[in-house]
């Protein structure tokens, strides 16, 4: 979060050489969580972030979805 906060603050101060550094180090930290870079576990299932719901193989589940609301 220290990170993300100083991105705040040089953008608010227009300083982009702060603000690069800043960002760099959120990408940093999201790495280092495992948020972002190479995939750490392999369970073997498809990966289905890059799918909408409505498309996807959740087509049926999400189109239901509207009906029980109404």
């Amino acid at each position: 979060m220290d990170a993300r906060r100083a991105v705040g603050a040089a953008k608010r101060t227009d300083d982009r050489v702060a603000e690069k550094a800043a960002r760099d180090a959120v990408d940093h930290a999201k790495v280092a969580l495992g948020e972002r870079g190479p995939v750490w576990w392999n369970d073997g299932a498809p990966d289905l972030n890059r799918h909408l719901a409505s498309t996807g193989p959740y087509a049926d589940w999400y189109a239901n979805l509207s009906k029980e609301e109404d």
